[in-house]
């Protein structure tokens, strides 16, 4: 994704008077921030999937891991569109982030060791992950990691004000 800003709007439908459209570097700390995200992928039938999951922001992309044989991976095989989701669990307080983009996955293994060293910095040693084959290895075998560059993405203020804000990536 390139370094160039969104196009940002504000839809006053769903918003209090004299909200304003929030600027994407203040949604661009919010996620990446954010400690857990949640995935929504769609199954081969067609079904809508989720699942939480944790992920780092790095060079203009959501990252996430998933195992070879874990559902969101066998449904990415099928259908790379995905939604990442994160913000608060209430109503009139915080803000809420949704992702659009495609589940693109990353095999570079000198990309893989930012990346790891990025999620070891974000979550601890807990997370440690090793690279090879194109690949993390962790204590339960290889863990495919995907990128997400968004190409819409919504900001939802709640509380007052209330907003929503929407950027479009070229």
């Amino acid at each position: 994704m390139s370094g160039t800003q969104p196009q940002t709007d504000l839809d006053p439908r769903y918003g209090s008077p004299g909200a304003t459209a929030t600027p994407w570097p203040k949604a661009l700390a919010r996620l990446a921030a954010a400690e857990l995200y949640w995935l929504s992928t769609v199954r081969p039938d067609g079904r809508p999937h989720v699942t939480p999951l944790l992920g780092v922001w790095q060079d203009g992309a959501l990252h996430f891991t998933t195992g070879a044989r874990e559902r969101k991976a066998l449904n990415l095989a099928g259908n790379p569109h995905v939604v990442l989701t994160t913000g608060t669990n209430t109503w009139a307080e915080g803000y809420d982030l949704v992702v659009e983009g495609e589940a693109v996955r990353v095999t570079d293994d000198a990309r893989l060791h930012g990346l790891a060293k990025a999620w070891e910095e974000k979550y601890g040693a807990e997370w440690h992950f090793d690279v090879r084959d194109g690949a993390f290895q962790g204590q339960e075998g290889p863990s495919f990691v995907f990128t997400v560059a968004p190409r819409t993405a919504f900001g939802f203020g709640k509380g007052e004000p209330f907003s929503q804000t929407r950027w479009r990536f070229q």
